[in-house]
């Protein structure tokens, strides 16, 4: 009997996941309920005949942490995770254990840690025996590691190969067929496009994820589509319609229980509101972002909030090159601390801008000569030509 609790309890953690949301209260009381009702049985020394149910169950209290974003609280999980997995021995449990802590590294800025465990998760990957892992940890194990992978990739500087992960990931999921996997799969696509500038592929795929989700009645997922939605119009310089995307997709994802992402929305939605001329309604969202990345440690985007704080401030009135300048250095400082060459060349190109429009040629050049150098790979991303043309502007 309490054997069938157990299993019963745990049954419910996904489809909860996928309607209610990871960390929606109804979520997390699934899942401690799941987890006192094992650690009782272990008491009375019958501990569950499948060893998966405990990961499972842990699996669901460390993505609820991760949803509601706590840096300290996300690396501590995933720290315990792996040694039971470790402890434990076998495949399954340690190919899981890897991607929680690739996903727990990367977000608190540990980028090429965390590149370093999807590496091992998906070395560790054999489709026979892990497909049907998506049941119990609420979305296919390959899928989502080469979504995640895709985003440090392009964060330390690959592009080509993010691209590659992403559509690898889509391409998988498609082919499996499961709704929640698909629609991971979408979200990551679509941003790692968005990262690459790709914005027409970014869109398409955002607007199937939100059409998906509608259909499937997931809010999470409808409200993140609405999310890279309100990204690309930011960037298609579309700042009221970004506004307004951004505000509903940001109610609707927060209801949920979720915060991780946030950081960089809010700096994408503070620049809308700037170049609207909506100045206090900027500085609000700047500071939200700021003090969210501080209290959480969600540091991942630390050095491109930092520069697009620093865009803010040169269309803002005052001293805004002196403020300027001073966040474009700390987004650097931050970007090669992250070993992070594709948020430190768009902090280069920022200040390089600036340097040009004052006169200092030679400072700007000298700064974004190595930078741009570094790069092997991804000479065809929006990013990439910009650099190039920017070094030829400051040759002529």
């Amino acid at each position: 009997m309490r054997r069938e609790q157990i299993n019963f309890q745990v049954a419910l953690i996904t489809p909860l996941i996928h309607v209610k949301g990871y960390a929606a209260p109804e979520t997390k009381a699934a899942a401690e309920r799941a987890h006192v009702l094992i650690k009782q049985a272990e008491g009375f020394g019958e501990p569950p005949e499948d060893p998966l149910l405990l990961f499972s169950v842990l699996y669901a209290l460390w993505i609820a942490s991760f949803v509601a974003f706590n840096g300290d609280v996300v690396r501590e999980l995933a720290e315990q995770f792996r040694a039971l997995a470790e402890k434990q021995g076998t495949t399954a449990p340690l190919l899981i254990a890897h991607r929680v802590m690739g996903i727990s590294l990367l977000h608190t800025g540990d980028i090429a840690e965390g590149r370093a465990h999807y590496d091992q998760s998906i070395a560790l990957y054999d489709p026979a025996a892990h497909l049907p892992l998506a049941t119990r940890f609420s979305v296919e194990a390959r899928v989502s590691t080469l979504s995640f992978r895709a985003w440090a990739l392009w964060f330390l500087g690959y592009p080509e190969a993010a691209l590659v992960d992403a559509d690898h990931a889509l391409k998988y999921a498609r082919e499996i067929g499961q709704a929640a996997t698909l629609m991971v799969a979408l979200h990551y696509m679509s941003f790692t496009h968005i990262h690459c500038g790709n914005y027409g592929a970014a869109k398409a795929e955002a607007d199937e994820l939100v059409a998906l989700a509608d259909e499937k009645t997931t809010l999470i997922w409808k409200a993140l589509g609405m999310l890279d939605q309100g990204c690309l119009l930011v960037l298609k310089g579309k700042a009221s319609g970004a506004v307004q995307t951004f505000t509903s997709g940001m109610i609707s994802y927060q209801s949920t229980g979720s915060t991780v992402w946030i950081p960089l929305h809010l700096s994408y939605l503070a620049k809308a509101y700037s170049e609207l001329g909506q100045v206090d309604d900027a500085v609000r969202c700047i500071g939200e972002a700021i003090t969210a990345v501080e209290t959480t440690r969600e540091r991942w985007c630390e050095a491109e909030i930092n520069r697009i704080v620093g865009e803010i401030a040169l269309m803002s009135p005052g001293p805004g090159a002196a403020k300027a300048e001073a966040y474009f250095e700390r987004a650097l400082t931050i970007a090669r601390q992250q070993q992070a060459k594709s948020w430190e060349l768009r902090a280069a190109m920022s200040m390089a801008r600036l340097w040009h429009d004052q006169g200092k040629r030679e400072e700007a050049r000298d700064l974004l000569v190595p930078v741009y150098g570094w790069f092997t790979e991804g000479f065809d991303t929006r990013d990439l030509k910009e650099a190039k043309a920017l070094l030829e502007e400051l040759a002529a």
